[in-house]
């Protein structure tokens, strides 16, 4: 949800668009950024290995120009989006020392990505985070465009009939202000209410089965990388560049030329 609210901010999408990594390599797209985060999340923004993934993150980003305030608003919804997800269809809510693990974890990484302006403060950052959606949402065909390449990469990860009824309860995810910016069309009465019924089912499921809720739920965490987690380089995760060489194959990190 936090990649697909994103698209709802025409420069935003515009840089999406533009590179077509959502149109040729959604998945591989999607996989980097579980990768790169998984690093820092496992091992810390500050050990070897989540520096290397903050070089290959701040790598990708310097191909481009982006305003300071979509970088952001990008972090920003790494932050509350989760938290909103789980606040309403968990099996618990988030507690405050959950909440305030992610926002300091993510101003932390924001910072190291030479993202200005961060704020201090949990609820000032929030502030920001509505603020900037109000002003910033509006309807463009760029949007369009790279929320359906995100639509069809998530309706890809299930099986025939099951597939497309996903592809039909999907848009239930998001409010209408987002839908709206995106192009998309209000879900009929049905697919609303088996949205909420499956979620709502998920949650209880979950509370109380939850080591078989995990087997059975989880997706693969990088379908690009077979071999994941072993065998790869977080030299090679993001977008072809040149690295020196010398980087062993389990994933030690190797300097970029452009560092």
């Amino acid at each position: 949800m936090a990649i697909w609210r994103t698209c709802c901010v025409p420069s935003i999408s515009s840089v999406l668009d533009g590179s077509g990594e959502f149109a040729r390599h959604a998945q591989k797209r999607y996989d980097d950024t579980r990768i790169l985060l998984g690093e820092m999340v496992r091992g810390g923004y500050d050990s070897e290995r989540g520096r290397q993934a903050l070089r290959q993150i701040n790598q990708a980003h310097r191909r481009f120009t982006i305003d300071n305030d979509d970088m952001r608003y990008v972090l920003s919804t790494f932050i509350y989006e989760p938290i909103r997800w789980i606040d309403r269809w968990a099996w618990r809510r988030t507690t405050e020392t959950e909440r305030l693990a992610a926002f300091y974890f993510f101003v932390e990484v924001g910072r190291r990505m030479n993202i200005h302006d961060l704020p201090s403060d949990y609820d000032e950052f929030e502030r920001f985070n509505r603020d900037f959606e109000r002003a910033s949402f509006r309807r463009v065909p760029s949007n369009h465009r790279v929320g359906t390449q995100i639509m069809d990469l998530y309706s890809s990860w299930y099986p025939r009939p099951v597939g497309a009824v996903v592809r039909a309860t999907l848009p239930c995810r998001l409010d209408d202000t987002a839908r709206h910016a995106l192009g998309m069309s209000t879900p009929p009465p049905w697919a609303r209410a088996l949205h909420v019924l499956g979620l709502r089912g998920h949650a209880r499921a979950e509370r109380l089965a939850p080591t078989v809720m995990a087997r059975l739920m989880t997706r693969p965490t990088a379908r690009t990388y077979p071999g994941y987690p072993h065998g790869y380089r977080i030299s090679d995760i993001g977008p072809r560049h040149v690295t020196r060489p010398g980087a062993d194959a389990k994933g030690s990190p190797a300097e970029s030329l452009t560092e």
